[in-house]
């Protein structure tokens, strides 16, 4: 993996943002057969939760999961593994960065109903890139041929895109999930991270996916913003104490006491993993300028 300055406009070459300091992953580094789905989302949104019973909706359905957390705090498969498992970061530089030296079981952890758990983590703070982070682990996965026999990918990336390193996961997916409630901050979140798809799709396979509903009775913001961009949304999660209730018990939303508003839950959750392992069409959803948000959401 190198960090490469791209091209500026008028400039020769191909690059996915003009302008930009962009991390450029090895080609030889792609996943395999199975299919990718990176999921981003603004801080806090519940990007975790959503991963995770997502992964189990999978497994459910039969599918060879994988869940990869791209976030420092290590906490994106908490729910499936019931603990904080070391990172990739940490047990590399254990070994003193000689990957030859770890085993599978070192960084790879089976969680709730088979899913295979494993987290990235980050370079120190304010040190490194987090594309170098997700270019170590896939290459990891590929040396010990944990990719194989893989159904389902699942990167739970950090907070808004930001940079590069943060889009890095972009460059191994099908496809682009965002997770978002109806309020502004989450549809300003997203519009960048439609921004940061459709770059990506410019010189990789990843196309925008569409946008989960979370945390939210109403759908009334993002139904605006939808129609003004050409997004979708994919799933609808409400706003209910059993999904917050499911993270501090360490369980997943398929281990809870079954009541009739859980089990719709968790048919929305089996809903959706069905519709994306059949395939959804590619959008080719527009960004909008920060100005135009504000006009169509903010304010009169």
């Amino acid at each position: 993996m190198t960090v490469t300055f791209r091209p500026r406009p008028g400039e020769v070459g191909r690059g996915d943002g003009d302008g930009s300091m962009q991390v450029r992953l090895d080609p030889g580094m792609t996943i395999g057969n199975a299919k990718v789905f990176s999921v981003y989302g603004k801080g806090g949104i519940g990007k975790s939760t959503t991963s995770s019973n997502l992964s189990v909706a999978f497994s459910k359905l039969g599918k060879r999961v994988l869940q990869i957390g791209c976030d420092p705090k290590h906490d994106s498969t908490f729910t499936l593994t019931k603990s904080l498992i070391p990172t990739v970061i940490d047990i590399l530089e254990q070994a003193n960065f000689h990957s030859e030296e770890l085993r599978p079981e070192d960084f790879v952890f089976e969680g709730y109903n088979g899913v295979l758990c494993v987290e990235a983590g980050g370079p120190p703070a304010g040190t490194g890139c987090g594309g170098y982070v997700v270019g170590q682990t896939v290459k990891l996965l590929k040396e010990h041929h944990l990719l194989d026999e893989t159904d389902v990918v699942i990167f739970d990336v950090l907070g808004d895109v930001v940079c590069g390193g943060f889009a890095a996961p972009l460059q191994h997916a099908d496809r682009g999930i965002i997770v978002a409630a109806n309020d502004f901050d989450s549809i300003f979140a997203m519009n960048r991270i439609v921004a940061a798809i459709k770059a990506k799709s410019r010189n990789y396979d990843v196309r925008l996916g569409g946008v989960i509903v979370n945390r939210s009775n109403a759908t009334d913001q993002i139904d605006k913003f939808n129609a003004a961009t050409g997004l979708k949304s994919l799933a609808h999660f409400p706003d209910l104490d059993v999904i917050r209730r499911s993270r501090l018990k360490k369980a997943t939303l398929f281990e809870m006491e079954p009541t009739p508003e859980l089990l719709a839950v968790q048919q929305e959750y089996l809903r959706l993993a069905a519709s994306l392992w059949a395939g959804t069409p590619a959008l080719d959803a527009s960004p909008m300028k920060d100005r135009e948000i504000f006009d169509l959401l903010g304010f009169d």
